[in-house]
């Protein structure tokens, strides 16, 4: 496929209706503190969220305490519904509520309520290629509850171009409402983010299916593929508050929103947040976002798993070393 063939929907000065904007920020910052962020925090950005115009905010996980212990996470590895409610009420906004469930480790037939009896609009189901006939049982579930649906296919990097074809299809042809495009490595480059987000699209509109994005920011380029596939006609657009998540941290809201042309979108309550609530957590010690070891997973393709394991210690200044002992496991 020829660069110069994949055209571009919108412009600079315009605005799409169809663009959504999901906030991440306690579902994925919760992999840096263990969801452990307190009810204030969680609600900040809830509001924020709802004044900024932002269409989906990401609470957490569906995890199943078979498999995670309470005492081990805050309440956002969980989601329940009564600490859901103890943020949003009824939740009498626009804003629709999301939260992630990772095929199997999510007991969903018993802790996933009907869409009548949840505050939940949206459940977004996480997988790997080898998992996609599960993910789309737990989707057809979700459905016959009554939810939205996504499903992010993780780490699409490592994934050869004949399986994700034949994947697509087979979410194609699902009653999943969204296929989501993740970088969960931080590892493509603008030119890769048009070629897979033309592959997303024709599947996209062969099966009428919407797409979305996830991206990671170890090569500080996760805004630049964010809005790079946008342009392109992805309408789901993840990111989080001072690009809190994981690792290096995704696509940041502040600069997603200060993109975007549509006035129902505000950036200042998120400036607010940035201000009051991100500088508290920083102070509590949670780190995140780009730094050198992040970079070198981006770049080799490889899970921040290494990196994250020497955060806060003196070995995380020994760039040179640690480049020489990922160097050694390739």
């Amino acid at each position: 496929m020829m660069l110069e063939e994949i055209n571009k929907v919108g412009s600079l000065l315009s605005y799409r209706e169809d663009i959504k904007v999901m906030d991440c920020t306690v579902r994925d910052g919760g992999l840096m503190n263990d969801f452990r962020f307190d009810e204030e925090f969680v609600k900040n950005v809830y509001k924020a969220c709802v004044k900024s115009g932002v269409d989906y905010m990401e609470f957490g996980y569906k995890s199943s305490k078979e498999y995670f212990s309470e005492d081990d996470f805050g309440p956002w590895k969980f989601s329940k519904e009564a600490d859901l409610r103890r943020i949003v009420g009824d939740n009498d906004t626009d804003l629709k509520i999301s939260v992630m469930a990772d095929v199997g480790r999510t007991n969903y037939k018993e802790d996933i309520l009907p869409k009548s009896e949840s505050v939940i609009d949206m459940i977004r189901t996480a997988c790997y290629i080898h998992q996609i006939p599960s993910a789309i049982e737990m989707v057809n579930d979700f459905h016959l509850k009554g939810y939205e649906t996504s499903i992010n296919v993780m780490a699409v990097s490592h994934v050869n171009e004949r399986e994700l074809d034949e994947a697509l299809h087979l979410l194609g042809q699902s009653n999943v409402d969204i296929i989501y495009l993740v970088d969960s490595f931080g590892h493509y480059y603008p030119e890769e983010i048009r070629l897979l987000a033309k592959k997303y699209l024709d599947v996209g509109e062969q099966y009428n299916k919407k797409i979305g994005i996830h991206a990671h920011n170890n090569q500080q380029l996760a805004f630049a593929n964010t809005i790079e596939a946008l342009t392109l006609g992805i309408s789901y657009l993840d990111a989080t508050v001072s690009s809190l998540g994981r690792g290096a941290g995704n696509c940041p809201i502040e600069l997603l929103l200060g993109f975007l042309k549509n006035p129902k979108y505000s950036l200042r309550p998120m400036l607010n947040v940035i201000e009051n609530d991100v500088a508290k957590i920083k102070e509590q010690g949670i780190i995140w976002g780009y730094d050198v070891p992040y970079m070198i997973t981006g770049q080799m393709n490889m899970h921040p798993r290494s990196a994250m394991k020497i955060v806060g210690t003196p070995a995380w200044g020994e760039f040179t070393k640690f480049y020489d002992e990922i160097m050694d496991e390739d």
